[in-house]
């Protein structure tokens, strides 16, 4: 499970799709309080951030979208509670970066 910290322009489309796939799914542990996953670092640190968690899934939307994607799995904008802006991080963008330079998959880094 990761949600990036990089703009979403730079992402491939596998690394694209699929954080707005487990965007969703992390959404879902917070929202429904489902206990998969709920002591995972990246979901940990998304806790009282509802609402930045719902602004990166509007940035990946617009990037999906930029690129010709059809979407329609819109989050309930009244959910997002919270802070704004996350500061916590499993890896500094940076070190993101680094990951995925190594995965040699097409990621603008």
């Amino acid at each position: 499970m990761r949600i990036w910290d990089l703009p979403p322009k730079i992402l491939c489309r596998q690394h694209l799709l699929g954080e707005h796939r487990e965007l969703h799914g992390l959404w879902n542990i917070h929202i429904h309080h489902k206990k998969g996953y709920s002591a995972h670092p990246e979901t940990c640190r998304w806790q009282g951030k509802l609402r930045a968690l719902y602004d990166r899934h509007e940035a990946l939307v617009k990037e999906m979208q930029s690129r010709g994607y059809n979407h329609h799995s819109p989050l309930d904008k009244r959910l997002a509670t919270g802070a704004r802006s996350q500061h916590i991080f499993v890896h500094t963008a940076q070190e993101q970066k680094a990951i995925l330079k190594a995965k040699g998959c097409g990621c603008k880094v």
